[in-house]
C-alpha cells in the first residue's frame, strides 16, 4: 500500500474513540474491510477519471474556437495513452520492488488469476489489486492533462502524444516511486498526501519546459504589449472547473487508501470538507483580488483561483481545520492571481494558466504542510520539491528538445493561423462559425463575449 494513509491522527471524535475502546462498536470483518477499501479506490478512481472531462471542458472553453476540436482530441488521446503506458511500464516502475530510486521494468500482472482469488485470501486493510491499479492510472492521466492546456493552440498532435508517452511511462512513475512507492523521499519524511508535488508540479514543470521551447502563440506579444486572445466559451470553462472540483473529492478523499474502519471514514469525511473549502477560499480570494486590482471581476481568474485552492490543499488535506483549509486555498489563489500576468510580462504564453495553478500553487501547498501537520518538516518538504524539479525539468526539456529538432513540435504559421481543428483534424468544432466568428457578425473581441483575462493582460 502506498505511503499516504494515516489513521487515528488525533482527528477522531472523542465519543467515537470511547465507543471503540469500550467495545461498543463491533469490529468489521476482514472481508468487509477489503470490500470497503476496494470500493473507495473504485469510487475515487471514477471521480478522478471524470476530471479528464473537466480538463477537456476547461481547456476547450479557454482556447479559441478554431482549436476546440483539436484540444478535445488531445485530451481523450492522452487519457487513453496514459492508461496503456502505465499498464505496460509505469505501474511496476513506480511500485514493484522499489528500494530507493526506481521499481522494476515489467508489465503489471497482479491479480490476473481467478477473479475471486484476491477476496478469498484478503486480510484486514487489503484491497483488490485491480482497484488500486485503476486509481493509480487515473492519477498519471491527470499529470498529463495539465500539460495539454499550457501548450495549446500551437503544439502538433503527434509530438505532443510522444511527450505524453514518455511522461506517463517513465518521468512520472520514477519520481512517484520516491515517495508513494516507498523510496528515498518516503524515508526522508517527505509528505505529499495526494500529489501537490508528485502529480501537479510534475505536470507544471513539464508544461513550463514545453511552453519555453514552443514559444508564444503568434500575435500574443506585440510591441511590448499583451494581445488578448479570448477563449471560445466561458460557460464551458466554468463547467470544466466545476467538474474538476467534483473530481477532486476522489483525488484527495480516496488517497486515504482505506474505508474499512470508523477512523478511516472520519478521515475521508474530513478530507472531503477541507478539499471543498480550500476551493471555496480560492474562488473568493480571486474574486476580491481581481475586483481590487482591475476594477472588474475576472471570471477566468476566479476559475483558476478555485483550482489553485484545490492544488494547494492536495499535499495535506487531512490535518488542517476547515478554517485553515480556507486560508490555504486563498493564499494559493492569491499566488496564481499575481503569477498569471507576471508570466505574460516575461512572455511565457500559458493558454489556460496551468503553470501558475499546478506548479506554483503545487509548490506552495507542499511547503505549507508542516504548518498543520506536526509530523512534517520544512526541510524535508523543500528537499522533495527540489528533487522532483531536478528530475522533471531536465528530462522534460531534453524530450521536448529532441522532438523539436527531429519531427518538430510546433504548427507552421499557416497552420496556426487557420487553427488546429482545420490543419490537424480537417474538421471544426463549430462548423457554423467562419474563422471563429458567426457569419455576418463583427470580428471584434467584444462581439465574441467577455474577453478572457483581458483586464489582467492589459495591465501586464
Amino acid at each position: 500500500m502506498r505511503g499516504r494513509r494515516r489513521v487515528g491522527v488525533a482527528l477522531t471524535a472523542a465519543a467515537a474513540g470511547a465507543a471503540w475502546s469500550s467495545g461498543a462498536m463491533a469490529q468489521t470483518t476482514a472481508e468487509t474491510q477489503f470490500i470497503l477499501n476496494s470500493f473507495l479506490f473504485l469510487f475515487g478512481g471514477v471521480l478522478v477519471m471524470f476530471m479528464a472531462a473537466g480538463f477537456c471542458m476547461l481547456e476547450a472553453g479557454l482556447v479559441r474556437t478554431k482549436n476546440v476540436a483539436d484540444i478535445c482530441l488531445k485530451n481523450i488521446a492522452l487519457y487513453a495513452l496514459a492508461g496503456v503506458m502505465y499498464y505496460l511500464i509505469g505501474y511496476d516502475l513506480m511500485y514493484d520492488g522499489v528500494e530507493s530510486w526506481i521499481g522494476s521494468f515489467s508489465i503489471w500482472n497482479a491479480g490476473e488469476g481467478a477473479p475471486g482469488a484476491e477476496a478469498v485470501t484478503a486480510e484486514a486493510g487489503g484491497y483488490a489489486a485491480h482497484s488500486d491499479w485503476f486509481f493509480q492510472m487515473v492519477f498519471v492521466a491527470t499529470a498529463a492533462s495539465i500539460v495539454s492546456g499550457a501548450v495549446a493552440e500551437r503544439v502538433k498532435l503527434f509530438p505532443f502524444l510522444a511527450f505524453v508517452l514518455v511522461l506517463t511511462a517513465l518521468i512520472y512513475p520514477i519520481q512517484g516511486s520516491w515517495k508513494w512507492g516507498g523510496g528515498w523521499l518516503d524515508g526522508l519524511g517527505f509528505n505529499d498526501f495526494a500529489g501537490s508535488t508528485i502529480v501537479h508540479s510534475v505536470g507544471g514543470w513539464a508544461a513550463l519546459t514545453g511552453v519555453l521551447l514552443l514559444g508564444p502563440r503568434t500575435g500574443k506579444y506585440v510591441g511590448g504589449r499583451v494581445a488578448p486572445m479570448p477563449g471560445s466559451s466561458l460557460p464551458l470553462a466554468t463547467l470544466g472547473t466545476f467538474i474538476l472540483w467534483l473530481g477532486w473529492f476522489g483525488f484527495n478523499g480516496a488517497s486515504q487508501l482505506a474505508l474499512g474502519t470508523a477512523p478511516d471514514a472520519i478521515a475521508v469525511s474530513r478530507i472531503f470538507a477541507n478539499t471543498n473549502m480550500a476551493a471555496a477560499g480560492g474562488a473568493l480570494a480571486a474574486t476580491v483580488l481581481t475586483k481590487a486590482l482591475y476594477k472588474k471581476v475576472d471570471l477566468t481568474m476566479v476559475l483558476n483561483g478555485a483550482l489553485a485552492g484545490l492544488v494547494s490543499i492536495t499535499a495535506e488535506p487531512l490535518t488542517p481545520s476547515v478554517g485553515a483549509a480556507i486560508l490555504i486555498g486563498a493564499v494559493g489563489a492569491t499566488i496564481v492571481t499575481f503569477a498569471i500576468p507576471l508570466l505574460d510580462k516575461v512572455k511565457i504564453d500559458d493558454v489556460v494558466g496551468a503553470i501558475p495553478v499546478h506548479l506554483f500553487a503545487g509548490i506552495f501547498g507542499t511547503l505549507v504542510v508542516p504548518v498543520t501537520n506536526p509530523d512534517a518538516s520544512f526541510v524535508a518538504q523543500l528537499i522533495g520539491v527540489a528533487a522532483v524539479a531536478a528530475w522533471v525539468i531536465p528530462t522534460s526539456a531534453i524530450l521536448w528538445f529532441v522532438l523539436k529538432v527531429t519531427i518538430g513540435i510546433r504548427l507552421s504559421p499557416e497552420e496556426e493561423l487557420i487553427g488546429g481543428d482545420a490543419s490537424e483534424l480537417g474538421l471544426e468544432a463549430y462548423p457554423e462559425f467562419v474563422d471563429g466568428v458567426p457569419e455576418g457578425a463583427s470580428s471584434s473581441p467584444t462581439a465574441m463575449g467577455a474577453p478572457s483575462r483581458q483586464t489582467a493582460a492589459s495591465t501586464a
